[in-house]
């Protein structure tokens, strides 16, 4: 059975080796982010339904990890759009739950967790990582160009009522865009939105894949420690960074897969890579991908801070 909705594992510069979960067709969410990885939002909606067939996803899970024999630190619901969007992510959790000891996480960003069955479909999860990147109104059309009928302070209100509840680890994402929301009154209205919500961890980001607007340049590391000093008040703030996996020996993996280039679509098709993730992520030498790169005529680079990321061309990503 070809692995239609689970991808990877991948690397997570947060969370280690991952098993990616997608829930939801390329690029169907209820926002438009200006520095999303996936590219522009095809289809801006709120409305939850069952995108994928989920039993589809149960079988596609089950043959994967029956026969898996690399590590996962944790399966993640991510990819191409809201996972929260699909109305039955909570039996997917409660099958891995029931089935399997992984932990599993939610990336999230946070639009629909002010809805009750969207809080009791996630509660039984290890992780949840909602995002929120300004706390007015500005900030949130600016940076993420929701869809018209969400409300910030809703939002705010609705992570916070899911996180008293929540048994698991909540980690909040603040995405900082230079211009937009590292400005004094971003900043204040952050802190107070985030005392609201006492995450468990407050975890700082920035530009480092190609986003969907090609002006979205990466905030300084002297702003990111300068805004994490502000934000520290709170809770423990993580900058999250590029990590070096290439000394792990867990990760150097020899086994090579029947179609390397399948799988390179596969993965680019949810997340830009460097040539050394898709070393780790395949097994392979990175001489050996890059032969097959070379011969796709699929693919091409774009160049974000101080790396070379392998997309799919537009029209492949769809």
């Amino acid at each position: 059975m070809r692995q239609k909705y689970i991808f990877g594992p991948v690397i997570s510069r947060r969370l280690g080796r991952s098993l990616g979960i997608d829930l939801i067709p390329h690029k169907v969410c209820s926002l438009n982010c200006l520095y999303c990885e996936c590219g522009p939002t095809t289809h801006l909606t709120i409305k939850r339904q069952e995108f994928v067939p989920t039993e589809e996803v149960i079988s596609q899970l089950r043959q994967f990890l029956s026969r898996n024999k690399k590590p996962i630190d944790v399966i993640t619901f991510s990819g191409s759009g809201e996972p929260t969007l699909h109305s039955h992510i909570g039996e997917i959790i409660h099958f891995l739950k029931k089935h399997y000891l992984y932990p599993v996480c939610v990336l999230t960003n946070g639009t629909l967790l002010d809805r009750k069955s969207v809080q009791r479909d996630l509660m039984a999860a290890d992780i949840v990582i909602p995002s929120l990147d300004s706390a007015t109104l500005r900030g949130f059309s600016r940076i993420n160009r929701p869809h018209p009928k969400l409300d910030i302070k809703s939002i705010i209100n609705g992570i916070a009522s899911f996180n008293k509840r929540f048994k698991g680890k909540l980690y909040l994402e603040i995405f900082i865009v230079p211009g937009i929301n590292d400005r004094e009154d971003e900043i204040k209205a952050l802190i107070k939105a985030t005392k609201k919500i006492q995450p468990d961890i407050i975890q700082l980001n920035t530009l480092d894949r190609p986003g969907t607007e090609s002006w979205i340049k990466p905030a300084s590391k002297s702003k990111l420690q300068q805004i994490a000093g502000q934000l520290s008040t709170i809770t423990k703030v993580e900058i999250i960074s590029r990590k070096a996996f290439k000394d792990r020996e867990d990760l150097k993996k020899k086994a090579i897969p029947r179609s390397i280039r399948g799988r390179i679509v596969n993965i680019l098709r949810r997340r830009p890579c460097t040539l050394s993730e898709l070393s780790l992520i395949l097994g392979l030498d990175k001489k050996e991908i890059k032969r097959e790169i070379q011969e796709m005529k699929i693919i091409q680079q774009k160049k974000v801070g101080s790396g070379i990321f392998l997309t799919l061309k537009p029209a492949l990503s769809d």
